[in-house]
């Protein structure tokens, strides 16, 4: 059948106004995949699976096995997992170490946001829609990439531009 699953782990993507008085912090608050998903009119079914709802500084190495987990069990092949951005690429490289354990035809993309979803200037949207273009272009390849900045980058070849926030090729 085809089918795209989305796991979500927290990040900026899902980040929410405080719910609490007097609160002046962010939470992250429900999975922003389904708004997103919702208004579209897809030819294809797809389900999210919450995994986490942290920010991801917060996210430990015990947080990536139960990712990993996750990813083990799950038997579609092509899987958009949203993180947050300053630790996307270690979640990637963290998954990549065991990935051929529990399938070596899965398309795993990682994407999040810069500004939540819920930010009429939010690059979540895209991000998402990028993400998804991805797990279908990319039945052939399979492995792990980041989907971020309009650009789809296998996960060892890309890096994070500190100065602009963008994440890019190696050079």
């Amino acid at each position: 059948m085809d089918e795209v699953v989305f796991l979500t782990t927290g990040g900026t993507i899902d980040k929410d106004y405080p719910k609490v008085t007097k609160g002046w912090d962010f939470e992250i608050g429900n999975p922003a995949v389904p708004r997103i998903m919702e208004r579209l009119s897809l030819p294809f079914s797809w389900r999210v699976t919450e995994v986490l709802r942290k920010d991801s500084q917060e996210i430990t190495d015990d947080d990536r096995e139960r990712i990993k987990s996750v990813l083990a069990g799950e038997t579609c092949d092509r899987v958009i997992i949203t993180h947050g951005t300053d630790t996307m690429l270690e979640t990637a490289a963290y998954i990549y170490q065991c990935v051929s354990r529990f399938s070596n035809r899965k398309v795993i993309v990682l994407t999040g946001a810069v500004r939540p979803e819920r930010f009429s200037n939010s690059d979540a949207p895209i991000n998402i829609g990028v993400a998804l273009a991805a797990v279908w272009l990319l039945d052939l390849e399979p492995g792990i990439y980041i989907a971020m900045n309009g650009l789809v980058i296998r996960w060892d070849k890309c890096v994070r531009d500190m100065e602009t926030g963008h994440f890019v090729r190696k050079a």
